[in-house]
């Protein structure tokens, strides 16, 4: 479809909440996506700060686009791609032909011999971007009602549970993948008769209260504790928030102060991907390179399916 960008235009729509005491307007994007007229959240800082450059975040976005039949042999600790091969193909090989494949992809791109090379399929029969694109808006809503950043509610909806309503194996459930006892402490219902954490606006409420409540003020300490500044609209401290959302505090505390950095930044962020500590573990560390490839990805399909996308920008 034919698509169309304006850069520094005002919006054919007007502020959702303009007593929000921030501005976040000037993030926003309203998008024509098939059916679907809406906001999503721009976040210009994903190319003016070179996120969108970093290889982890350029793997997943791949991984997000590629089906389950196709995989990525890839450097497990920098997530840089080495080849691309159909699932069918490596399934026929042997362990040891596989050990050799990866011996030889270490030699070709001149990587330590210990380096491990992972081999991880395509994902997009998860993300479901089509289906999840047309939820961003009340999300964006919820959250700023909340007074809370709503690039935290398109970022969670993105990667959590993408146009899906599946409970995870801890018991997350939702489009914001909440457990039972945060959605509760955050007044929802969820008993045996009810669960409001399929409630799209309840859940998003639910969301955005923990954000509030819990999440944004607990990064702030773990930073304070470490003497480190911070802007809440800067990118990396998102991340950082959005990893306390994912791994909870103490886990998040735990890396940090084996890093212990002295400021943040993108290398903070980036430390964070190669550190283990306490309950931050693997899946941990991918979480924000998700986030990061997930807005990519999203707008790769806006830009390349969109009828009309603008760039909000309000007097």
């Amino acid at each position: 479809m034919k698509y169309i960008i304006y850069l520094a235009t005002i919006c054919f729509t007007t502020p959702i909440f303009s007593q929000f005491s921030k501005d976040y307007f000037s993030d926003q994007a309203e998008i024509i996506y098939k059916d679907h007229q809406g906001l999503v959240m721009h976040a210009e800082e994903l190319y003016a700060e070179s996120w969108a450059d970093l290889p982890q975040a350029l793997f997943w976005k791949q991984i997000m686009s590629l089906s389950p039949d196709t995989l990525i042999l890839n450097v497990a600790r920098t997530r840089q791609i080495l080849r691309k091969i159909a699932v069918s193909d490596w399934s026929k090989f042997s362990d040891s032909e596989k050990e050799q494949i990866r011996s030889s992809l270490r030699e070709d791109y001149l990587l330590d011999s210990n380096e491990r090379i992972y081999a991880t399929t395509g994902k997009n029969d998860f993300y479901r971007f089509d289906e999840v694109i047309p939820t961003i808006s009340e999300g964006i809503e919820v959250f700023e009602e909340n007074e809370v950043d709503p690039w935290y509610a398109q970022a969670i909806l993105l990667i959590e549970s993408p146009g899906q309503l599946k409970k995870s194996k801890t018991g997350a459930y939702g489009p914001f993948q909440l457990m039972p006892a945060v959605a509760r402490a955050q007044g929802l219902t969820v008993n045996r008769y009810t669960d409001e954490r399929e409630d799209f606006v309840k859940s998003a409420w639910g969301a955005s209260n923990l954000m509030k409540r819990i999440c944004i003020p607990e990064a702030k300490k773990i930073l304070d504790a470490h003497g480190i500044e911070y802007n809440e609209d800067e990118m990396w401290f998102r991340l950082f928030v959005m990893h306390v959302y994912h791994a909870g505090a103490g886990n998040v505390r735990a890396v940090v102060n084996k890093i212990q950095p002295t400021e943040g930044g993108q290398e903070l962020i980036k430390s964070m991907w190669q550190n283990k500590a306490a309950g931050f573990g693997n899946n941990s560390q991918n979480y924000t390179q998700l986030a990061l490839a997930a807005q990519l990805r999203m707008y790769e399909i806006l830009q390349q399916e969109s009828e009309l996308l603008y760039f909000c920008k309000y007097p």
